[in-house]
């Protein structure tokens, strides 16, 4: 469906840390294009060897047998500094060797074809373009010339314009660079149009293989908004496939003795098998790893079950939480004001993170009508094809209606310097609050737990009334001044908790006591885990 311009119609390219994806807009709606080995995204991966370089599929294929030159993760060095403190703490994780360039750009070297190459994340990233580009044109039959890449809300000034830089190696007309969140919420807006009245608040949660983001929108009347975004550059699927890695290594070490940490190949094959595993997890509850001599010799066979894995991730799970309530924050909307809840990047497929989503908008239904891994070049294809002029057979018109607002504007140099003293001050200000929450939440924890404690019906049987009923009016008065002081103190929330133990426990362990062997044996599960469990609390009362 080419224009007559002579060149093929402008796509959409998700360019991701860890998968790329390639989108256009064909027949009336979006086509996400399959590459030569029929995946819709494509690893964001670049290897050489003595004789070519591979992109994509092939070069992750090989991962194992050349780890020391085939280079992933470009995004995460795109527009840094060497001796930028993220740069500083990948390099250690990386196989491949990093070091110093002019103007301390970190330059990647590899060896390809037999002699040493310095390479810039920009030429590397212009590589997976081309493959993107290419992919396209296999399937569209036409050179393709423009382009809408996306990338994180995070990225500031020098990434975007070295994102734009790596298009121009690529030999695209990149026609703009947009938001990855916003990208997600045009396609939305689509999949959407027929039902939606008045504005809408869509809050987008978008946790990919490297990046994580969080972005408020208002859509109204085909306009977006962008009210506030917050999130993580540095958290993703990798870094749970990080946490099985380890967790793997040590078990490795425990059987065998032996230490494979220092086996770039060993590794290797381990982190693609826990990957697996993880993919496996998020709809099986047990799934096995299975290695053949994965060090020295040794096969390793082992088995891990989904809960291993979420306690092996819980805390970088809860961490995701954090910045949905930064966004609220900053936006000063209440999550009851949230329309709609969308899931964007393949980690968001983890059934944990979307209870705690869930959870956390009082048992929302979220929205996964459009796949995670595709949403983001979805959107960069529709808005291709507005900015090229083809969006507007859509409906009359259409082309006028898809208008990205952000008030917020660019950033200047003096902004971003001023950013990076801000960030000192919030992330002092983010661990208090954290301090703060989680205090809330155990106090909360507890005044539940006790609640259900005496609601149980073996347990009721068991407590004289009045006992029962100082516990219940303790606990109604606990949640009631909860739900008036959200924002206490942290000594608040702790005085409280204290004051609602030295109640509760003398009476729930003389009740034990007093039952004595007749209790079930399961019951010490449903006894309220205080701050450190009740279990342990009820050996001092005595």
């Amino acid at each position: 469906m080419a224009p007559t311009k002579g060149e093929g119609p402008a796509i959409g390219i998700d360019l991701g840390t860890t998968y790329s994806c390639v989108g256009v807009w064909q027949h009336d709606r979006v086509e996400i294009i399959a590459n030569d080995q029929g995946n819709r995204t494509t690893p964001s991966y670049v290897a050489f060897t003595d004789s070519e370089r591979l992109i994509g599929d092939a070069a992750k294929n090989q991962v194992a047998m050349n780890p020391i030159n085939t280079v992933f993760d470009a995004k995460r060095l795109i527009g840094r500094r060497f001796a930028d403190a993220p740069v500083q703490s990948d390099i250690k994780m990386w196989p491949y060797k990093v070091i110093p360039g002019p103007a301390d750009k970190p330059m990647i070297v590899v060896q390809y074809k037999g002699e040493d190459k310095q390479f810039s994340a920009e030429e590397i990233s212009s590589m997976v373009l081309i493959k993107m580009r290419e992919i396209a044109e296999a399937y569209l039959g036409v050179t393709i010339k423009n382009a809408v890449v996306t990338v994180p809300a995070y990225f500031n000034d020098s990434q975007r314009q070295a994102t734009k830089d790596a298009g121009v190696i690529a030999g695209l007309n990149v026609m703009r660079i947009i938001n990855e969140p916003t990208a997600a919420a045009i396609a939305y807006g689509l999949d959407k149009k027929a039902t939606s009245v008045g504005e809408k608040n869509v809050l987008i949660f978008d946790l990919g293989g490297g990046t994580f983001d969080v972005s408020l929108l208002t859509i109204e009347e085909g306009i977006f908004e962008v009210k506030a975004t917050a999130g993580d550059t540095h958290l993703g699927g990798e870094d749970f496939d990080n946490r099985m890695v380890n967790h793997f290594v040590q078990e490795f070490k425990r059987k065998h003795k032996k230490d494979i940490s220092g086996n770039p190949r060993s590794l290797r094959r381990l982190r693609t098998s826990c990957e697996r595993a993880k993919r496996t997890l998020s709809s099986t509850a047990q799934t096995t790893i299975e290695i053949d001599s994965l060090f020295e010799g040794v096969d390793f066979y082992s088995t891990i079950t989904r809960a291993r894995f979420e306690e092996l991730n819980m805390d970088l799970f809860r961490k995701c939480m954090e910045p949905v309530e930064k966004c609220l924050r900053d936006a000063k909307m209440d999550k009851s004001t949230i329309h709609d809840v969308v899931l964007v990047g393949g980690s968001t497929r983890i059934p944990r993170v979307q209870q705690l989503l869930q959870d956390f908008f009082n048992g929302k239904e979220l929205c996964k009508s459009i796949n995670p891994d595709e949403a983001v070049a979805y959107g960069a294809a529709v808005q291709a094809a507005i900015l090229s002029g083809e969006g507007n057979e859509k409906t009359t018109g259409q082309k006028n209606k898809i208008t990205i607002t952000n008030d917020k504007g660019r950033l200047s140099k003096d902004d971003i310097e001023k950013m990076v003293q801000d960030a000192e001050k919030y992330k002092s200000e983010d661990e208090e609050h954290k301090k703060k929450v989680d205090a809330k939440n155990s106090l909360e924890n507890y005044a539940y737990n006790m609640r259900n404690t005496i609601q149980d019906e073996k347990i009721a049987s068991k407590l004289p009334a009045d006992d029962k009923k100082k516990i219940e009016d303790a606990v109604d008065a606990a949640i009631q001044w909860l739900d008036a002081n959200q924002l206490g103190e942290v000594d608040e929330f702790e005085d409280k908790m204290k004051e609602l133990e030295g109640l509760c426990n003398p009476i729930i362990a003389k009740m034990y006591q007093g039952a004595g062997a007749d209790m079930p044996g399961g019951m010490d599960e449903d006894a309220p885990a205080a701050s450190g469990g009740a279990g342990p609390k009820i050996e001092e009362v005595d």
